[in-house]
């Protein structure tokens, strides 16, 4: 399954902020966001404004369009990966040119008397 934006940008918001050395309340103080919330948008369950992501940005001092630039190359990572997934996957047997999994009810044959 795909990862949901929300979670990537979680995860790309969180990777910012650790590489900064910054801890969760510095960054909820300065981007006047609480703390919970803040801690919600980077694990994902929350699905922040775009206002809201901006404030963390500007709090972290990192463009917006670098964090969804790497959020949209995360997505089209995974999206390729699940791709390469399901085609991995060995196709269904065909007999003749039929599906082996098609169920065929053949109806009960009555014979007739021919007067």
């Amino acid at each position: 399954m795909t990862a949901l934006l929300r979670e990537v940008i979680g995860d790309v918001l969180r990777r910012s902020r650790v590489e900064q050395g910054r801890t969760l309340r510095e960054v909820s103080d300065s981007a006047r966001v609480s703390l919970g919330y803040l801690s919600e948008v980077e694990r994902g369950r929350k699905e922040a404004s775009s206002e809201l992501i901006s404030a963390i940005c500007g709090a972290l001092d990192v463009p917006l369009s670098r964090v969804l630039s790497e959020a949209g190359d995360e997505l089209a990572l995974e999206e390729s990966r699940a791709e390469v997934s399901t085609v991995a996957v060995a196709p269904e047997p065909r007999i003749a040119g039929i599906d082996v999994t098609t169920k065929v009810v053949i109806p009960q044959v009555v014979s007739m008397a021919v007067a």
